[in-house]
């Protein structure tokens, strides 16, 4: 994993009434540990603090720390909430990976070919996608991020296996 690398946790969304509160999304695995990481910051560097958190129906509503009034919070919404790689705890299960530890890892075929790098992880709505640029010309292919086209990863060793129709397997 690259150092310096950021997990997204949660997203801030509109204001919530009038005295400051937004609508809060977590993306943690316990929704509401998104209040015991501390500081988040945002992608420009701001730090937030949430003060209080609450369930609503399908999102949280938060009081953030300096956050006073309706026109404060919305100028917060669409903010992406993140946190050191570091600061996250290890995953526990064999194929529960954080995206920011499979990007950079190398793609090999299944006869151990580097066939290029992952750059980036997607998802559209319909599942994770990886996109890996390939060594041959340095175009990019989207791949389906499950055990049928991604039978193997190792974070550890750096690695991973692709089957994909993209990789030249069949």
């Amino acid at each position: 994993m690259a150092g310096g690398a950021r997990i997204c946790v949660g997203q801030i969304g509109a204001a919530h009434g009038v005295r400051g509160e937004v609508r809060l999304h977590s993306f943690t695995a316990d929704p509401q540990a998104i209040a015991r990481y501390g500081p988040l910051k945002t992608h420009d560097g701001r730090v937030i603090e949430i003060e209080q958190l609450r369930a609503a129906k399908d999102h949280f509503v938060a009081r953030l720390k300096g956050v006073e009034d309706r026109d404060a919070a919305q100028r917060l919404a669409k903010l992406k909430l993140y946190v050191p790689r570091e600061q996250l705890p290890e995953p526990t299960e064999a194929d529960e990976f954080y995206h920011a530890d499979l990007i950079g890892l190398t793609a090999l075929d299944r006869t151990g070919r580097e066939i290029g790098r992952v750059i980036a992880i997607h998802n559209f709505g319909a599942g994770d996608l990886i996109e890996v640029r390939l060594n041959d010309g340095g175009r990019t292919e989207l791949i389906a991020f499950n055990e049928m086209s991604v039978p193997s990863v190792d974070v550890a060793a750096g690695r991973i296996v692709l089957a994909a129709p993209e990789t030249g397997e069949r």
